[in-house]
């Protein structure tokens, strides 16, 4: 299962010379025409850093049997984004009613992320969502992008979470664009809810939306929060989970 990829240079070729540019701080760590093993996908919003046209089609075309998995009021936008072709291999999620999908070899279920907001479509279904991924005996919760909203460490906790990956690059309105959760909120939710261990993500991509995990990692430690930091393309292995 590949979460969210953003694997091209389309946001600093489309924002180039405007009033936001997307300057990379970290290169594209692989094409994504080499990942031809890929069975699932997902994106978690509309937002090009995790609704990319330029990473997904050639991710869908090498593997062409690839389901991709996104919120339902998003459907009709990743169609027209994507491609017509897509409509058939898009799978439709939200997380009310609360609903796991059972694939092949995953349990997948749709949990809220407000971006800044909750925002739902006129069918009730949130254009924003976080995805709690279940595989084996592990329990992976990938929030999208996100700030804190009332209940949702309530939310989660059920889910008893081995690893969490969370944003920390916070929430600057000047930046134009919306937040997420900083480095300490990463924290205190990645211990609310139980996780056995947090990596932090939405770090070290564009020069005028990042923060420094130092903020992350001295909240954590402060909280006794298992924690780990991984540099573009680093691998973690769960072997380093905590018992």
């Amino acid at each position: 299962m590949l979460v969210d990829p953003y694997l091209s240079d389309s946001l600093t070729t489309k924002y180039a010379g405007t009033d936001k540019p997307h300057v990379r701080m970290t290169a594209r760590i692989i094409e994504p025409e080499r990942l031809d093993f890929i069975d699932y996908v997902t994106s978690s919003h509309n937002h090009t850093d995790h609704l990319d046209a330029e990473t997904l089609v050639p991710v869908l075309r090498v593997n062409p049997v690839a389901t991709l998995l996104i919120p339902e009021a998003n459907r009709s936008f990743v169609a027209e984004r994507l491609g017509s072709d897509v409509a058939e291999r898009l799978v439709g999620l939200n997380d009310e009613p609360v609903k796991a999908v059972a694939l092949e070899g995953f349990v997948v279920t749709a949990v809220p992320a407000a971006h800044n907001t909750i925002e739902r479509d006129g069918a009730g279904n949130s254009r924003f969502l976080g995805y709690v991924i279940r595989v084996g005996t592990w329990t992976v919760y990938h929030a999208g992008d996100t700030v804190m909203f009332p209940g949702m460490a309530d939310h989660l906790k059920p889910f008893k979470v081995d690893v969490a990956l969370l944003p920390i690059n916070g929430d600057r309105p000047e930046r134009k664009v919306a937040g997420n959760l900083d480095g300490g909120e990463a924290a205190g939710l990645a211990k609310a809810i139980g996780a056995r261990l947090v990596i932090p993500m939405h770090y070290d991509m564009f020069e005028f939306n990042t923060s420094t995990p130092d903020a992350f990692v001295a909240a954590c430690r402060a909280l006794g929060q298992p924690h780990r930091v991984l540099r573009c393309g680093e691998c973690w292995s769960s072997r380093e989970l905590p018992v």
